[in-house]
C-alpha cells in the first residue's frame, strides 16, 4: 500500500483521517474478525452497532463526508476506504461499506432537502443500514446486467405509488432501516425512498452465498401492493435510470477500493507466512515458486492502485465516468482475485483456513468480479463503445 506521504492531491485534513482509519482498523477492529457474532451470510447487527460505536468514539464515522454534508473528493476517499478495507469490518465499522455508500452518494446528490433530512441524516450518522433494490430473479425474466427488463411494476393511485414485483440480490435487506426501490411505470424508471421493515416487503429467504461479509447477506424479496406517498419518489416519474447512473460509476469505484484495501491485507499476512514458514532448508519466500508469485501480487497490487486512483481522477474532474468505471471494475476485480489466490497458494493447507483472513477475502473478492457488473458485461459494454467510436470516426 502506497505510504499517505507520497500520495498527491490529497488535503491535509483527508491524509490525517485516512491514517486514523488505519490505525483504527489495525489496532481496534481487527481484534473482531475472531468475534463469533457472525453467521452464514455477514456479521450480525449487534455486531455492526458495536463497531460503529468504536468509530464515533474515534471521530471516524462516515469519515469520507463532512460535517456539512459536502464530500471529500475521490482521490481522498480513495486514500480512506482502501485503508477501512483493511478488515473486512473495517468499512462497516466506519460506515463506507456497500450499498449504504453508494446510496447515501446519491442521496447526497439528488435528494430533496426533506428526503435527506428523513433518510439520509440517520444512513450518514450510521444509525440505520440501507439496501437498494434493483435486481430482479431470472426466472420471472427480470433485470439484472440489462437494466432495460425491469418487471416490477408502479402506477399512481391518488397521492400513493403502488409497487409490485420481485427482486433478488437485494444486499442487506434483512434488518435495514431504508430501502431505495426501482420500479417501472408508464413513463419510464422510477425510483422510491421507503421506511423498513414494510409488511409489503417480504424476504422470502436469504441466499447462501459464497461471500458473507454484509450484514443481512443478499434476499430475494417479493413486493406486494406497496404504497409509497408520492413525495418519496426521487426526482419525476421517468427518471429512475437518470438517477441510477449518478450511483454507478462512484459505487463501482468504492466496490475497488476496499477490496483493494484487503487485499494489501492478505499480502502482508502472505509475506509474513513465508517468510517464517521453513521447507527444503530455507523460507518459502526464497523458493521462485512462492517468492515469484508475491512479486506478481507486487506488481498486480500496484497496477490496480493506480487503476483505481485514475478513476477517481475523471471523476473528480466532473465526468459521469461510466467507461472508466468499467475499465476499472474488470482491471482491478480480476487482479485483485489473481492476488487473493496466489496468497491462498503460498500459504498452503494454513491459506484455506480461518485460523487468516486470507480465505475469506479470496471468497469475497470471487464474488466481487460478479457484482456491480460481471467482467464479461464490462467487456461487452466496452466493446460497443469502441465500435461506436469507430463508427463517428468515420464521419
Amino acid at each position: 500500500m502506497t505510504p499517505l506521504d507520497q500520495i498527491t492531491g490529497l488535503s491535509d485534513e483527508a491524509r490525517d483521517i485516512a491514517a486514523r482509519i488505519e490505525t483504527f482498523v489495525r489496532d481496534t477492529i481487527i481484534p473482531y474478525e475472531k468475534d463469533p457474532r457472525h453467521d452464514m451470510h455477514g456479521p450480525t447487527d449487534d455486531l455492526v452497532h458495536e463497531l460503529r460505536g468504536l468509530a464515533r468514539e474515534a471521530g471516524l464515522m462516515t469519515p469520507h463526508v463532512r460535517d456539512d454534508g459536502t464530500h471529500f473528493t475521490h482521490r481522498e476517499t480513495a486514500a480512506m476506504l482502501i485503508r477501512a478495507g483493511l478488515s473486512t469490518l473495517g468499512a462497516l465499522a466506519v460506515n463506507v461499506s456497500a450499498p449504504d455508500e453508494g446510496n447515501m452518494f446519491l442521496l447526497g446528490h439528488v435528494g430533496s432537502p426533506e428526503l435527506k433530512e428523513r433518510f439520509l441524516t440517520p444512513m450518514i450518522a450510521g444509525e440505520k443500514r440501507s439496501a437498494f433494490f434493483m435486481t430482479e430473479p431470472a426466472e420471472d425474466g427480470g433485470a439484472g446486467s440489462d437494466p432495460s427488463m425491469m418487471q416490477t411494476e408502479c402506477h399512481l393511485d391518488g397521492n400513493h405509488w403502488v409497487i409490485n414485483g420481485r427482486k433478488t440480490y437485494i444486499t442487506g435487506a434483512q434488518g435495514a432501516g431504508i430501502g431505495i426501490v426501482m420500479a417501472k411505470a408508464d413513463e419510464g424508471a422510477c425510483m422510491f425512498l421507503v421506511d423498513l421493515p414494510d409488511p409489503a416487503i417480504r424476504i422470502e429467504r436469504v441466499l447462501d452465498t459464497i461471500d458473507g461479509s454484509m450484514p443481512g447477506g443478499h434476499s430475494v424479496i417479493a413486493i406486494e401492493n406497496l404504497r409509497v406517498p408520492a413525495d418519496q419518489m426521487l426526482g419525476e416519474a421517468g427518471e429512475g435510470f437518470k438517477y441510477a447512473q449518478v450511483r454507478l460509476a462512484p459505487a463501482r469505484l468504492t466496490h475497488c477500493m476496499r477490496w483493494l484495501g484487503a487485499c494489501y491485507r492478505s499480502q502482508e499476512i502472505a509475506t509474513d507466512y513465508t517468510c517464517r514458514r521453513h521447507a527444503f532448508g530455507k523460507p518459502l519466500i526464497e523458493h521462485e515458486g512462492v517468492g515469484f508469485q508475491l512479486a506478481e501480487n507486487r506488481i498486480d497490487l500496484q497496477q490496480a492502485e493506480l487503476m483505481t486512483f485514475w478513476c477517481a481522477d475523471v471523476l473528480d474532474r466532473g465526468s459521469r465516468g461510466t467507461t472508466e468505471s468499467s475499465m476499472a471494475k474488470v482491471a482491478v476485480s480480476e487482479a485483485l482475485m489473481r492476488v487473493a489466490d496466489r496468497c491462498v497458494q503460498v500459504m498452503g493447507g494454513q491459506g484455506v483456513t480461518a485460523d487468516t483472513p486470507v480465505e475469506r477475502i479470496f471468497r469475497e473478492i470471487r464474488a466481487f468480479r460478479i457484482y456491480d457488473g460481471p467482467t464479461e458485461v464490462h467487456k461487452w459494454s466496452l466493446g460497443k463503445k469502441i465500435q461506436k467510436d469507430w463508427q463517428k470516426a468515420q464521419g
